[in-house]
């Protein structure tokens, strides 16, 4: 397996696939690279070079004992670049991976980054506080907390109901899909899922969004049920210097899987302009 080991030790593998424009991928939580099969095979098919890596924790890199914040998400993603040696590239970034993206481009992008692009991304901040009441109640990510530190196989299941969006009356479950997301959530380590949890939810991407130069695209459903769209896509687009907001009626959190030629499509429109 390709991996790059990293200045504490950590090792973390990635696909780097075709030639071409890069184009580079962050999963959300609790996954890992393979979350973007149906857009690795697109952008390669069209001619580019597509890169996407495990989180530290996550997939087949190295199961931590610490480091599950998105400070060292986003150094640990710098680190692998550089050694990668990608520049002009395109960064795309699902749920927390839009919140590692956003750092990582306003941290360590300038001048490898041609464009970002955040999809039902977790910015600007998901939980409520002083200075964000309408967030997501802190008892939410409690319970997320809970169902992964005591029963996390059975509530890996029962969690990809919501994210696809399987739990809405007309909606057909795809068991494969569903089988997907639990095999690999069930390849990380607990601890990094259950630290994780606070990561995507308590990190403050205020001032990274407001600090990006390059363009950015938000893609996000109007029926997301893990990061609601009014406090996080609507929110985000007005931070942003050269940004641009599409959504999706009836869209759930996990559409770059359930909706993909849709989202290729945008996608492909996004870095072709």
């Amino acid at each position: 397996m390709p991996t790059l080991t990293l200045k504490d030790g950590t090792e973390i593998y990635y696909k780097d696939l075709g030639s071409g424009q890069p184009v580079v991928f962050h999963h959300g939580w609790p996954l890992s690279s393979d979350d973007w099969d149906a857009q690795v095979m697109f952008f390669l098919l069209h001619g580019y070079r597509v890169v996407v890596h495990d989180r530290r924790g996550h997939g087949r890199s190295t199961q931590t004992t610490g480091g599950h914040d998105i400070e060292t998400y986003a150094a640990d993603a710098a680190e692998l670049y550089e050694f990668l040696d990608l520049k002009d590239a395109i960064h795309v970034g699902h749920s927390t991976g839009g919140g590692e993206v956003a750092r990582y481009v306003a941290k360590y992008g300038n001048g490898r980054v041609a464009k970002a692009v955040l999809i039902s991304a977790v910015t600007p901040l998901m939980v409520v506080s002083e200075s964000n009441p309408d967030g997501v109640p802190m008892s939410v990510f409690d319970e997320i907390r809970e169902g992964t530190a005591t029963r996390r196989a059975q509530y890996f299941h029962e969690f990809t109901w919501p994210f696809y969006g399987f739990n809405r009356p007309g909606v057909t479950a795809l068991q494969g899909v569903q089988n997907n997301w639990w095999r690999q959530g069930m390849m990380g380590g607990i601890n990094a899922h259950y630290y994780g949890i606070k990561a995507f939810s308590e990190t403050d991407f205020t001032e990274d969004l407001k600090s990006i130069d390059v363009p950015v695209l938000i893609l996000h459903g109007e029926d997301d049920q893990i990061v609601p769209i009014d406090i996080t896509a609507r929110k985000a687009i007005k931070l942003l210097k050269d940004g641009r907001l599409i959504t999706y009626p009836g869209f759930p959190h996990g559409m770059p899987t359930t909706e993909a030629a849709t989202i290729n499509a945008d996608l492909l429109a996004f870095i072709q302009s």
